[in-house]
Formats: structure tokens, C-alpha cells, sequence
């Protein structure tokens, strides 16, 4: 109870505490005033009263105490980039030992749902601390080394801490320790994904010693200005939509959780949008629900889907065009290429579905499936970074630490608790496989053959039941291709390919 009221730092309801902490008690406030009258010698002294009850609330004041984890959350609001080597040590020190460790309370839901997500707060902070530290100039090499292999052993998964590792032995003289880190990462990234030793490897080739660049905000190219503007659905929900670039129209679908401002500075979008704006004129939109569209809207289903496709379409005046589509996206592609065969030049289908969760064939597939909606539920309104944080590695298995913090981030500001279960359940149950046969423009269906969110082979069921349609596999674990990746190079080649071969 001491380490819950010292992280919320603010006054906590008696009954709430009793509900959060105790399962079965027959008089749950007398257990509070136990507790209580065993914390208070702990932690108040003569002068100084830090654990304070009324008869509704309970608080912890940490006057004339020093709280690590208080310090902690003033250094991750300066940004870590201000803090010196000495006061980043510091704090590399503080998260060695794991947060909350032995506070678990495994019948109770609710606090372990919180004691997880701050577990995985802290384990984000050192990450970040470390990654920090081994960007800087060190005087001690031994110490660079310990900072990037504790760095490995809380990230095991970052490809660019084993790469600064194996780059740093080699700089340092330690050529025979290099090539045996070497061989020991690859194993590690393999057990952790097939293919990830490749992009290791890939890795080692092409990067240079510097440390990866910092994203800001603002680092965007100035002659990649976006337009954004609004249209009206049919049903009177505003959808907010953005133009780019000068060549010709094409137009992409939405998919799971856009945001067209954070999209366009995002390292896990920016290099997929501006170089598709580089030689056509991008038209992306925001889902309802999330995004810069409308947020409390009636509908949420896969109809208002297509419609809200409709209603930016006919907002751009364009009477032909090719579509892009990525994930649910290419199931609203599909339907409106079916439906509407001369307004369609060309259609392009990138790691979707035609079939939602809902209609999975695996029985193991629907029930992880099912969980996952139970958890989005139970964890996502709580704000609570370990829940999103699954979306994220599914999504991006291959990506960084800087990949995940924008991912998560994208998530909680993109849309709202209640939408992200209203916006799982519609794409659950989209279902458009009888309208593949009717299908009749050039179709070329690409998927990253270790996909985990949207397995290959529901491309194949895409490119099988579409006449003439093209089937290209990426080798990629990835749902969404990160800059750099080969197979990334792959997707636009094909792509450029397919959409200059014309009517």
C-alpha cells in the first residue's frame, strides 16, 4: 500500500484502496486502519506527518524525504538529453534494482494491471537512460561496455544495442570478442524472431559507427508540406483528410490508429509517405474515430468504413485513381474496387486481411484473439503502457526502443480507450472474401512473409480469390516496414512497377 500511495503522489479513496488490495476480508477497513498504524512509525517522524488519513482519503506527503522514484520523474521531464553523463549514471544506478519487485498481488486484477504498467515504465526510463549514456563520450571503456550489455539484457530484442555493442568491441581493439558477440546476437535475435540475425547482419554492413540520429518533431523535409482539410460523411461525421506531393492521385485506406499530423513526423511512417509523395500525389485519411476525424461518432463499423472512404474521395473530385491499402485497409479497398470497378485504376494490397479475427479458421488464432480484446478492455483505459505495448511488438517485432516509444505514443493520442475495443470488434468482424471475384482491376497483393499481427496467409487468400491478381512475399517479420529494412527498398520497387505499367 506505501509503494501505491508514494507512486500516485495524491490522495486515495479508503474504499478504492480496500477494493484494489484486499480480495476477501471480512472487515476490509479495519484491515486499512491495521495496515496504516503498522506504515506510520515507518514513515513519519516528530516533526513531520508523511502519512496522512482523513476518514475518506489516504495520502503520502514526502516533506523532507527523498524519494528516488520523484527524482526519476523530474529528469524524465527535462529530457534525458539535458542531463549529464554523471546525473544519467545516477539514475542508471537507481533502475538497476526492478521496480516493485515482490509487490505482487496476483488475485488481484486491477493492481497488478497497475504494478505491470509501472514495471514497464521503469523499464522503458532505463532503456532510454542507457541508450543515452552509451551515446555520450565515456573516459572508462569498461564502462561503455557494461552500460550497452545491461542495455541487451533489458532489451534482448534492439537490434541497435547489439549493434552498438559488436561496434564498440571492434573499436576498441577487440576484434576476436567482436565476432563472438557477433555470433552470440545472432542467436539471441534468433530466438526472438526468424530473420532478425539477417537484419543484424544487414545492420553491421551498412551502418556507420555515429550513434543513431535523435527524431524530433521537427525534422520533417520543408518542401514536404502537407494540406489537411475536412469532409462530411454520409452520415454527418467529419473526416479529416490530407493531400501531398505533385504527381499523380493515389489513394490510401485507413488503417488501425492513424493520425495525419503525427503520422507524417513519425520514424515508423514518415520514410513510407514522403517517399511515396515523392512521385505521386498522397491521399491519406484519418479513420472516424481516431485521428484528427471525429471521435464520438454512433457507428463504428465496417459500412461507415467504406463510407467515410466515399465521402474523401468524392471531397478530392477524382474520378479515377489507384488505391494503396494497408491491414483492414485493403478489406474497404476491396469492397469499393468491387463496387466500383470504373473508378478504380489499380489496387495495391499491403499486409491485410479480407477476413476479420472473428472469422479465423485456427481456433488458438480466435482465442488469442479474444484475449486481446479482453485486455484492451481491462488495460487500455487504464492508461496503461504495458497493454499498448503488445500492439506495438506485433506490429513492429523487429523495431527499436525509438520505434516503440513513438508507436506507443501514437496510440494513446490517436484515440480513446472506448474506441480502440469499438474500433477491434468492427475489424473483427469484417468479412468481404465474397467479393473477391468481383474484382476486375490489376491487383498485386505484397505481404511480409513473418507477419505476426496478419499472418501471410491471409494474403494468399486475398491474391487467390482475385482474378490475375499478383502475389509478392517481403522477407520481413514486420507489419509495418521500418526505414532501412530491405524489404522496405523491395515494397517501393514493386510498387513503383506495378503503378507505372498504367491502365
Amino acid at each position: 500500500m506505501l509503494a501505491y500511495l508514494i507512486v500516485k503522489a495524491a490522495p486515495q479513496r479508503r474504499d478504492a484502496l480496500c477494493d484494489l488490495l484486499w480480495e476477501v476480508t471480512d472487515d476490509p477497513r479495519a484491515a486499512l486502519r491495521w495496515c496504516l498504524s503498522k506504515l506510520r512509525p515507518l514513515v513519519n517522524d516528530d516533526e513531520v506527518e508523511r502519512l496522512r488519513a482523513d476518514r475518506e482519503r489516504v495520502t503520502f506527503v514526502a516533506t523532507g524525504a527523498r524519494v528516488d522514484l520523484y527524482v526519476l520523474r523530474q529528469a524524465v521531464d527535462r529530457d534525458f538529453t539535458s542531463l549529464d553523463v554523471h546525473e544519467l549514471a545516477a539514475l542508471a544506478e537507481t533502475l538497476q534494482a526492478p521496480f516493485l519487485a515482490g509487490l505482487d498481488l496476483p488475485s488481484q486484477l486491477e493492481f497488478e494491471s497497475w504494478r505491470i504498467g509501472q514495471q514497464e515504465w521503469a523499464r522503458r526510463v532505463q532503456s532510454l537512460v542507457l541508450r543515452e549514456l552509451c551515446q555520450r563520450p565515456l573516459p572508462d571503456s569498461s564502462r561503455r561496455t557494461q552500460y550497452i550489455r545491461e542495455w541487451i539484457a533489458i532489451e534482448p530484442d534492439a537490434i541497435e544495442a547489439h549493434v552498438a555493442l559488436i561496434q564498440h568491441l571492434e573499436g576498441t581493439g577487440r576484434k576476436a570478442e567482436a565476432a563472438a558477440q557477433t555470433e552470440l546476437s545472432k542467436r539471441q535475435l534468433n530466438e526472438s524472431g526468424e530473420g532478425r540475425a539477417d537484419a543484424l547482419a544487414w545492420t553491421l554492413r551498412t551502418a556507420t559507427p555515429a550513434p543513431p540520429p535523435r527524431v524530433t518533431l521537427s525534422d520533417v523535409a520543408p518542401d514536404m508540406n502537407q494540406t489537411i482539410r475536412f469532409c462530411t460523411a454520409s452520415d454527418g461525421v467529419q473526416i479529416a483528410y490530407a493531400t501531398v506531393g505533385n504527381g499523380p492521385p493515389l489513394m490510401k485506406t485507413a488503417n488501425w490508429l492513424n493520425h495525419l499530423e503525427y503520422d507524417w513526423e513519425s520514424p515508423v511512417w514518415r520514410h513510407l509517405f514522403r517517399r511515396l509523395a515523392q512521385h505521386y500525389q498522397l491521399i491519406r485519411y484519418d479513420e472516424r474515430g481516431n485521428g484528427l476525424s471525429d471521435w464520438n461518432v454512433p457507428e463504428i463499423t465496417f459500412d461507415a468504413f467504406v463510407r467515410d472512404f466515399e465521402a474523401v474521395v468524392s471531397a478530392t473530385g477524382l474520378k479515377r485513381f489507384p488505391i494503396f491499402a494497408m491491414s483492414q485497409g485493403c478489406a474497404v479497398a476491396i469492397d469499393y474496387a468491387a463496387r466500383f470497378p470504373e473508378r478504380v485504376s489499380r489496387m495495391i494490397l499491403f499486409n491485410g486481411f479480407a477476413r476479420g479475427w472473428r472469422h479465423a479458421t485456427s481456433r488458438s488464432f480466435l482465442v488469442s484473439a479474444e484475449a486481446m480484446m479482453t485486455l484492451t478492455r481491462f488495460g487500455w483505459g487504464k492508461n496503461n503502457p504495458a497493454f499498448r505495448r503488445m500492439f506495438t511488438t506485433l506490429y513492429l517485432p523487429a523495431g527499436g526502443e525509438r520505434h516503440y516509444e513513438w508507436f506507443d505514443e501514437l496510440e494513446r493520442t490517436t484515440t480513446s480507450p472506448e474506441n480502440a475495443v469499438r474500433l477491434l470488434e468492427a475489424f473483427g468482424c469484417i468479412d468481404v472474401r465474397h467479393q473477391l471475384p468481383h474484382v476486375r482491376v490489376p491487383t498485386l497483393v505484397i505481404h511480409s512473409r513473418g507477419d505476426v499481427f496478419t499472418p501471410s496467409n491471409l494474403g494468399k487468400e486475398m491474391a487467390a480469390g482475385i482474378a490475375g491478381a499478383r502475389f509478392v512475399s517481403l522477407d520481413s517479420q514486420n507489419h509495418l516496414l521500418l526505414e532501412g529494412e530491405p524489404a522496405l527498398e523491395h515494397l517501393y520497387s514493386e510498387m513503383r512497377a506495378f503503378l507505372s505499367e498504367g491502365d
